[in-house]
């Protein structure tokens, strides 16, 4: 061989590995994450700095990569064409087309891209410095292909710029939560809890309050005996004073309160102004989203409010505690009723309380039953069949059997469910049950 022919391989080489440096560089900077970068930045690294200003202009540096790997190939294929048809005539060129398509691809492409994917940070901070110089250099022109294409593009009637991401930053972090604890980087504890950190936003206080059915009341023109009696058998610290009416509530009495106002009169019931014990009951719209609630509690240092609807009547009550559960999951103490919801039984099914919320059976069991129309599974059973189902009625939706095992009035108090699959089978029949609750 030449010189000549030499210097064009050496040529070509260079080419290659540089072809190589532009894709992998973009994969390695499209991949990086970004939060990672940050913390290296504030750790003074300044290579993560100019990876942040890098991705900051991603249309820039897509363009420039893209432009620079397409110079170098287009010119590495040319002089391998040239080099091969004086080798061999024109048969040349169909060397030079295979030689170069297996090269590009496997040391351009592939192995450079497969790297880079492998440690996309490590790799982002290594070249980014020298993708900084070349966005430097092609960048004015990336600029000028950029607006040609956005040009062309909304002469067909395609906005680049509305064609932002369909998800919110809450989506995109619960998708990406998600994709962690299927790879099994995310234990499933941790998995709900973010969930339930994202969901304070979307779900309002009339979705996890205690239903007015189940609140803990006390009549406020009981003698005072009684009352003390009530209140200290109650598992709960605070209770809602009424009078004349649930929807007329007049206090919140708290047990320590309670106990000092005893205290301070030795013990003589008699002598108890319940009223004047309590304190003055704090009203939020059962629309209130959890997000408000919890900003409000913290705020006004309260741990309790009485959830009215829009025409004023008591709908429930919420807690600071109702709002943290939804976070952390159930939290019990020693005082606390244990009243299961859901019972795993030996053929694979559950037999689940009709008021058990949606969202904790979800949590429990990893099932992904909606719960935007209806709070309960109760709920959801009447919601889907538009009716009150009798017992031993069942309906199939959701790829879930539900059995009706016991109403109460109008209220449908215990179910069995069953999960099916695809073609309407159980798919944990036999199968050991674990779940939390």
């Amino acid at each position: 061989m030449t010189t000549a022919l030499w210097i064009m391989c050496g040529i070509i080489l260079l080419c290659v590995i540089l072809s190589a440096f532009f894709s992998g560089s973009e994969t390695a900077l499209t991949a990086a994450s970004r939060a990672r970068m940050l913390g290296f930045e504030q750790q003074g690294d300044e290579r993560a700095t100019t990876v942040q200003r890098l991705i900051a202009q991603k249309d820039r540096l897509i363009g420039a990569l893209l432009i620079g790997n397409n110079l170098v190939n287009i010119l590495a294929s040319s002089l391998a064409t040239s080099m091969f048809m004086s080798l061999f005539g024109d048969a040349g060129v169909a060397y030079a087309t295979i030689a170069m398509t297996l090269i590009l691809v496997i040391f351009s492409e592939v192995l450079p891209k497969s790297w880079a994917i492998s440690t996309p940070d490590r790799f982002a901070l290594t070249v980014a410095r020298g993708v900084s110089v070349v966005v430097t250099v092609i960048g004015p022109l990336s600029t000028v292909v950029n607006w040609i294409v956005r040009t062309i593009m909304r002469i067909c009637g395609i906005n680049l710029a509305a064609g932002g991401s369909m998800l919110s930053p809450q989506e995109e972090l619960r998708g990406a939560v998600e994709v962690l604890h299927r790879d099994g980087s995310v234990i499933k504890s941790d998995r709900d809890q973010l969930g339930g950190l994202l969901d304070l936003r979307e779900l309002e206080v009339s979705d996890v309050m205690v239903h007015r059915t189940a609140m803990g009341t006390i009549n406020a023109d009981d003698s005072a005996e009684v009352l003390v009696k009530e209140i200290l058998a109650s598992p709960h610290t605070r209770m809602p004073l009424w009078r004349d009416d649930i929807d007329n509530i007049v206090g919140i009495i708290h047990t320590k309160d309670l106990v000092r106002a005893l205290y301070e009169v030795d013990n003589d019931f008699s002598c108890i102004d319940i009223l004047k014990v309590a304190t003055k009951p704090w009203f939020v719209p059962d629309t209130t989203t959890l997000q408000d609630q919890l900003n409000a509690f913290l705020r006004r240092k309260a741990h309790i409010a009485i959830v009215v609807d829009e025409y004023g009547d008591v709908q429930g009550l919420v807690t600071l505690e109702d709002i943290l559960e939804e976070i952390v999951g159930d939290i019990a103490d020693e005082h606390d009723i244990d009243m299961q919801g859901v019972r795993p039984q030996p053929d694979g099914s559950y037999i689940v309380d009709g008021s058990l919320p949606i969202r904790d059976l979800n949590r429990a069991l990893d099932w992904s039953l909606p719960d935007e129309e209806a709070t309960t599974i109760a709920g959801l059973v009447i919601h889907e069949t538009q009716s009150i189902p009798e017992v031993k009625q069942a309906f199939t939706f959701h790829n879930k059997r539900f059995t009706v095992l016991k109403r109460e009035k109008n209220r449908i108090a215990r179910l069995r469910i069953v999960a099916l699959d695809e073609e309407g089978k159980p798919t944990n029949a036999n199968q050991p049950v674990e779940y939390e609750i």
